[in-house]
């Protein structure tokens, strides 16, 4: 590396990835915290919106199943069961992206991201003009194609294997940032950039839902999904070790 940070396509680590403490992953790490973003983005609109529901969450959507078949209030097993299984579906054809386009990470990125951001462009489309909650079969298109595209991004980043990176899930995260010590609590400053762009996320979500309206909020989370998808572009025919590790 030139002794100004530089890097270059031929491997050398940009200054981004010096950043992020994770060099070896070149850009990959903060393109993911943008999708991280996107998570705490769209689970507030779900929750707050959609019937309190996850579109990212499934764990959260299995308690919340329990609790419905349980009969508490509020919650409705439909909903629950519909972003499962639409997740699932999601994340089937994101494993199916993620073997075609398997020799290249960026590339992968780049395809998964931009089959996300088709996804959100119909969420939007469908929670365009409606008031918070939404209501009625516009409910469930919305939901659907939320975890469609949560799907696709989870398995996307399943793919890409970057430690502490699944940008739907941060308990482990959490975990590790609590549990780690001597040389793995290294780690702890990218963990918490993880913790802090879920939260944010969902922050600006629901205020965005709440002040504004669900589709306001998708709004961000398509402009935040394009833009990984486009930096995930620049990357996509880079020969540098990360993209092929």
């Amino acid at each position: 590396m030139r002794a100004d940070g530089a890097g270059d396509e031929a491997g050398r680590v940009p200054w981004w990835g010096r950043l992020a403490s994770y060099a070896q992953h070149g850009p990959l790490p903060p393109l993911l915290t943008g999708l991280t973003v996107v998570t705490g983005i769209v689970d507030a609109v779900s929750y707050v919106a959609l019937g309190h529901v996850f579109v990212a969450n499934q764990t959260g959507n299995v308690v919340l199943l329990g609790f419905a078949l349980a009969g508490a209030p509020g919650l409705s097993m439909l909903a629950s069961l519909l972003a499962m299984a639409s997740f699932v579906v999601g994340a089937a054809l994101g494993g199916r992206l993620g073997r075609r386009v398997a020799h290249h990470r960026g590339a992968l990125l780049r395809t998964g991201t931009a089959a996300a951001t088709v996804l959100l462009i119909t969420s939007f489309l469908f929670a365009f003009g409606a008031a918070e909650p939404v209501e009625g079969p516009r409910r469930y298109f919305v939901l659907t194609t939320l975890a469609l595209a949560m799907g696709v991004q989870t398995s996307v980043a399943r793919r890409l294997a970057v430690p502490d990176m699944s940008t739907t899930v941060v308990t482990m995260t959490l975990t590790g940032l609590a549990a780690d010590t001597g040389p793995a609590a290294r780690a702890g400053a990218r963990r918490a950039v993880v913790v802090v762009a879920m939260f944010a996320g969902a922050l600006v979500g629901a205020l965005l839902t709440l002040r504004a309206s669900p589709a306001a909020a998708l709004a961000l989370a398509l402009a935040t999904t394009a833009a990984v998808a486009a930096g995930a572009h620049r990357t996509a025919r880079s020969p540098a070790p990360w993209a092929t590790r």
